[in-house]
């Protein structure tokens, strides 16, 4: 039986490989996105349902946070559109450890409708396609909070929770957590990227202001300068992500995929190895 999918932000890291897969799958996939049609646009609620109709379940991913201001209310909005067009099934994705993202996901589950809440850790795909690509190019990373430990958890396999939950009514009502496998310290990824790559990338630790400092000197806005202070002081070492967790093995029967296996295939790609001028 094929389904009819809205993937929003379908172009970004878990979005465009939960349309790859679903795709492969054989389902009906649209995309959430400005530059589609019908087009979706978070800053034009007339956009929503237009997208919406004709959907049998939704993958939410909302950008640049669910923590930032303005996120709860178009969440809660877009669910209530979503009932209206007919929608059945909605998936969202939240951020482990984040007290706002929370309350977003008390929306979705409070929508009457069909629901699975899909809490990540922070993506592996982070060091490849978002802000630190940047500078392991020049050769140079610093980061506060150095040696604070993350369970990585790859792109791909959130993805493929997020397959699962969308066309398995087995999945209704359940919060998955997911993690990779092991923990590793900012000093640790960077020393293991730099070992695979061969080439040398300085790590140095600086503290959260000098951070958040440089960034703005670097031209970094305001709002986003909020919401990496934001993850820094209050996600990234919260007790709710210093736990490892079994859920990409309960929904996929297999183990996540290890760090060291993301790291020898971005390497293979050459990303790694473009410098770039400082």
């Amino acid at each position: 039986m094929k389904n009819n999918i809205l993937v929003l932000g379908g172009k970004g890291k878990t979005g465009r490989r939960v349309v790859r897969i679903l795709k492969e799958k054989g389902h009906n996939v649209r995309v959430g996105s400005r530059s589609e049609n019908p087009a979706f646009d978070w800053e034009k609620p007339e956009t929503w349902g237009p997208a919406l109709e004709g959907m049998d379940g939704v993958y939410i991913t909302f950008q640049p946070d669910l923590a930032v201001p303005g996120a709860l209310e178009a969440i809660e909005a877009l669910a209530k559109e979503a009932g209206r067009q007919g929608v059945k099934k909605l998936v969202l994705l939240s951020g482990k450890g984040e007290r706002e993202a929370e309350l977003c996901e008390q929306a979705v589950m409070n929508s009457g409708l069909d629901y699975t809440i899909v809490r990540a850790s922070w993506f592996s795909q982070n060091y490849s396609e978002s802000f630190f690509l940047e500078p392991i190019q020049h050769g140079f990373v610093a980061l506060p909070m150095a040696d604070t430990k993350v369970p990585y958890v790859d792109a791909e396999d959130i993805a493929a929770v997020a397959v699962e939950a969308l066309l398995d009514a087995k999945h209704n009502g359940e919060i998955y957590e997911l993690t990779g496998s092991r923990f590793l310290t900012f000093r640790e990824v960077i020393a293991e990227i730099s070992k695979t790559v061969e080439r040398n990338i300085v790590f140095t630790p600086v503290s959260l202001p000098a951070y958040t400092k440089m960034l703005r000197e670097y031209g970094l806005d305001d709002d986003y300068v909020w919401l990496i202070n934001y993850l820094f002081s209050e996600v990234l070492d919260n007790p709710d992500n210093q736990v490892i967790t079994k859920d990409v093995e309960k929904v996929l029967g297999r183990k996540p995929k290890d760090f060291s296996e993301f790291v020898k295939e971005t390497a293979a790609t050459g990303i790694w190895s473009q410098t770039v001028a400082s």
